[in-house]
């Protein structure tokens, strides 16, 4: 893989944990995966700790490299407040949403979820067991990696999904780009193309950045270079 003056640093959706990106983060010259977990045991807005714990984690890539921050799946809500505090420590290079949520234009961002499951102790169970276990098996390469990955998932507050996230004012002027997987986030790629963002597609489902991720280091990489030509 060719080398970009850029290193990554990988966002993972706080309803799983950091080992979704590790395969990826192994695949790239320069990575780093901030752990979100945990974040959400202190009380609400979650938002400033998870913004701080990402600004922390790029500072353990190489002195004078621009960051660039790739967000998963509801990571993408948390991008702006995120580039606000990683840019008053080192350059930003740009950010990838990858198959996921959008900040809103403008004001504060609603955290939304397609189901809510009942909750027990004001906590949701593990976002893998919303699902039905056929598809939620689908997610995963080999039973191995789902056991890695379902034995960090959270439980989740209730509260996590009745905050809002800010968007701070030119967050946007780092370049932008989507990298959709799946075709559930097809209208989000869709939108991020009408606001002028690169877009790709890398087929799979909502989780191939463990199904493939030398592909998916590939496009990161890829994208982050036309940034910089």
């Amino acid at each position: 893989m060719r080398p970009v003056d850029a290193g990554f640093v990988l966002v993972h959706s706080p309803l799983v944990g950091p080992l979704t990106w590790a395969p990826v983060a192994a695949a790239l010259t320069a990575a780093v995966v901030p752990s979100l977990l945990g974040v959400t045991d202190a009380p609400p807005p979650f938002w400033p700790a998870i913004a701080r714990r990402v600004a922390e984690a790029a500072d353990g890539l190489p002195d004078g490299v621009p960051v660039v921050i790739a967000a998963h799946s509801n990571a993408g809500y948390f991008v702006p407040v995120i580039v606000e505090a990683v840019r008053r420590r080192r350059p930003v290079a740009g950010c990838v949403f990858v198959d996921g949520a959008l900040p809103a234009r403008t004001g504060p961002t609603p955290i939304v979820a397609p189901i809510l499951p009942a909750a027990t102790g004001g906590r949701l169970p593990p976002w893998t067991a919303w699902w039905p276990d056929a598809d939620v098996a689908r997610l995963f390469p080999d039973p191995r990696t789902r056991h890695a990955v379902e034995a960090e998932v959270p439980r989740l507050p209730l509260t996590y999904y009745r905050q809002e996230v800010p968007v701070p004012a030119g967050w946007d002027t780092v370049p932008c780009g989507y990298l959709r997987f799946s075709e559930h986030y097809a209208p989000k790629a869709q939108e991020a193309r009408a606001r002028g963002w690169d877009v790709e597609h890398a087929p799979g489902l909502h989780l191939h950045q463990l199904v493939d991720p030398e592909t998916v280091a590939a496009r990161l990489t890829a994208m982050a270079a036309r940034w910089q030509a």
